[in-house]
């Protein structure tokens, strides 16, 4: 009976890691929805506030539904807010609000990372799908020796570019929200007792991104170090 050590031993901890993000940033968002702002600013207003702080128009504010569903296309050109965001006056709301709209000023503003990341986007999502199937092949064509690991080295380059993708988006994540944190502050958006449950929101958000390249570097490591040893046995 084979006891692979190396998913128990480096990709659990981190797959618990980023269950435990996931659960954190919606108890995160549940506890500071509570905390409504004074001023009375909706989601979808602080977002508009930020795009004025920073010169940027032309961008839509849209609603969207579902549970923290709140995202930016590019392409649209269009902020699409969550239905506990955009009309919404709490901390938690206004934080992910304004980070959507940092995003917004990225693209304006021609924030390398993000660019970068757009450019990729195509290259990883074909190479995710090619990943396993060449690994499998690789495995199934045993008997053609090095034809074999050519064809699983390459499946694991492929998910390479997955890790890659998960690399560039950890600064585009810290960034939007550096950017939201900024404009809240600047544009009066929060009192300083507000701007906490708003901060606290989107570091719990930015968690989530840490712990899924943890997981992406992790089995990348683990890929490398199960084929890896095979190639020297053999």
């Amino acid at each position: 009976m084979y006891f692979d050590w190396t998913y128990l031993v480096i990709v659990l901890p981190c797959v618990l890691l980023s269950l435990w993000a996931s659960a954190n940033v919606n108890s995160t968002f549940k506890r500071y929805a509570d905390q409504h702002s004074i001023r009375n600013i909706t989601g979808a207003e602080a977002a508009r506030r930020v795009l004025s702080a920073n010169g940027v128009t032309g961008v839509r504010i849209e609603h969207v539904s579902g549970n923290l569903t709140d995202h930016y296309d590019p392409k649209a050109n269009v902020i699409r807010l969550s239905d506990g965001v955009y009309g919404a006056t709490s901390t938690a709301a206004i934080g992910v609000a304004c980070h959507e709209a940092g995003h917004a000023v990225q693209y304006a503003q021609n924030y390398a990372p993000i660019k970068l990341r757009a450019a990729i986007v195509p290259v990883t999502n074909f190479a995710s799908k090619l990943a396993m199937p060449l690994i499998l092949l690789g495995l199934v064509l045993t008997f053609l020796e090095s034809f074999s690991f050519t064809l699983v080295y390459l499946g694991i380059a492929c998910f390479g570019m997955a890790v890659v993708f998960q690399l560039v988006t950890l600064p585009v994540e810290f960034n939007a929200s550096r950017r939201a944190m900024q404009a809240i502050e600047s544009a009066d958006i929060l009192t300083d007792e507000e701007q906490k449950g708003a901060r606290k929101t989107l570091t719990a958000a930015a968690l989530t991104y840490v712990a899924a390249t943890a997981v992406a570097l992790a089995q990348l490591l683990r890929l490398l170090l199960i084929f890896g040893g095979r190639r020297r046995n053999d």
